[in-house]
């Protein structure tokens, strides 16, 4: 493991890496660059939006298996015809939170994104085939918001971003007003790996319990396969462990078989690989327990 040739690599090709931290059984042992500055996470929006579905779940407010008709808004659902009804009848909570909807266009559009939504044409509704869009998001925390009979936001700055000590934050509504689950967040390096490690620790942090190890459980292994290996609630399989993503290069990287968590926030809009083939290197694939131990005393 050698956090300073990540570093090296970063710096000598000008990767437009924010900031950097890793951390081994649960202490943060090396660091790099802005990690306490706001940054949009985009993607990695959809895994505190996990979390937030768990905390529901865990206490009996949210159905997964239930479908999105139970919790979508009444003056909403008196619009739509008898075809999309039948079609979003099959829509539950667990296959939005799989990205197992087929037919979703990547976005909403327009001035109401929930009956743009509504009114996405869905063939063979019943085919549960990987569709990874915003959609799927979005309706989750509507659907939450609605089960809860709160603001999501503020449901979690109280039940997530209070407890793991997190106070610096934004995030975006839809324009009739949900919190948008799918992205918009801003969060610093330090506090999206907060998020990681409570993941890592099955739902506790900082000794005190937040999520169920059931949900945890379910939520970072395969519940859905993909190309990429695949994906669990709103969160990506990676190796052995799991990964939180977002476009652009934003990446937590878990891995509990290590103890290890590495998080990094950047803006590299293109399609090289170089940045994730450099962590991969030089810190995810270490295997070494006697350079694990001498990081750690640094």
């Amino acid at each position: 493991m050698n956090f300073d040739a990540f570093v090296k690599d970063i710096t000598d090709n000008n990767w437009n890496v924010f900031g950097a931290e890793l951390y081994l059984h649960g202490q943060l042992i090396r660091s790099f660059g802005d990690t306490e500055g706001l940054h949009d996470l985009y993607s990695m929006t959809k895994t505190v939006l996990s979390v937030a579905v768990g905390i529901a779940y865990d206490e009996g407010l949210i159905d997964l298996d239930a479908s999105v008709l139970s919790y979508l808004p009444s003056k909403y659902l008196e619009k739509l015809s008898e075809s999309q009804t039948a079609v979003f009848r099959e829509i539950t909570i667990r296959r939005l939170l799989t990205m197992s909807v087929p037919g979703f266009p990547f976005r909403a559009e327009g001035d109401d994104w929930l009956e743009f939504s509504l009114r996405c044409p869905i063939e063979n509704v019943s085919d549960k085939t990987f569709n990874y869009n915003n959609i799927n998001a979005y309706l989750v925390g509507v659907c939450l918001t609605e089960a809860l009979g709160k603001d999501l936001g503020a449901f979690i700055e109280e039940r997530i971003f209070s407890p793991l000590g997190i106070e610096n934050f934004e995030y975006k509504r839809s324009p009739e007003g949900y919190f948008y689950g799918a992205s918009g967040m801003k969060l610093s390096v330090h506090d999206i790996s907060k998020i990681g490690l409570l993941l890592q620790n099955g739902g506790i942090y900082n000794s005190v319990r937040i999520l169920s190890e059931e949900y945890v459980g379910r939520a970072t292994s395969i519940q859905q396969m993909n190309r990429e290996g695949g994906y669990g609630f709103f969160i990506w399989k990676y190796r052995s462990g799991f990964s939180i993503n977002g476009k652009c290069k934003q990446k937590c990287y878990v891995l509990p078989d290590k103890d290890l968590v590495l998080c990094y926030l950047s803006y590299i809009d293109d399609d090289s690989h170089d940045l994730v083939e450099s962590a991969e290197k030089h810190i995810l694939t270490s295997e070494s327990q006697e350079e694990q131990l001498r990081y750690r005393s640094q």
